[in-house]
């Protein structure tokens, strides 16, 4: 069953059960990625135009109760270092 806060929610259906601001596809590691680089969640609706303020107050908020949980997300897709600045070829399946 989803499990949905005010502007949050996973479903085993969409980024496999990933927490996603509800109403879009966009994962809070998405945000919480953005804001821990440096930019300040005022402008993450500028580079993410789909978003408002809110939801990217709601996705800091929701990370930083569950801080765990979405740090094991942000390490799943974090690219290797050996594969920075490579490409996959789809027709071979080669990294070049």
């Amino acid at each position: 069953m989803p499990i949905v806060t005010a502007q949050v929610t996973t479903d085993p259906g969409i980024h496999r059960a990933e927490p996603v601001i509800a109403g879009t596809s966009t994962p809070v590691r998405a945000i919480v990625e953005l804001w821990v680089q440096g930019m300040p969640a005022e402008e993450i609706p500028v580079h993410l135009a789909h978003l408002e303020l809110a939801q990217v107050f709601e996705a800091l908020r929701y990370y930083l109760t569950n801080r765990a949980e979405i740090d094991k997300f942000i390490d799943a897709n974090r690219i290797p270092d050996d594969l920075h600045g490579k490409r996959l070829d789809p027709e071979t399946g080669d990294v070049k």
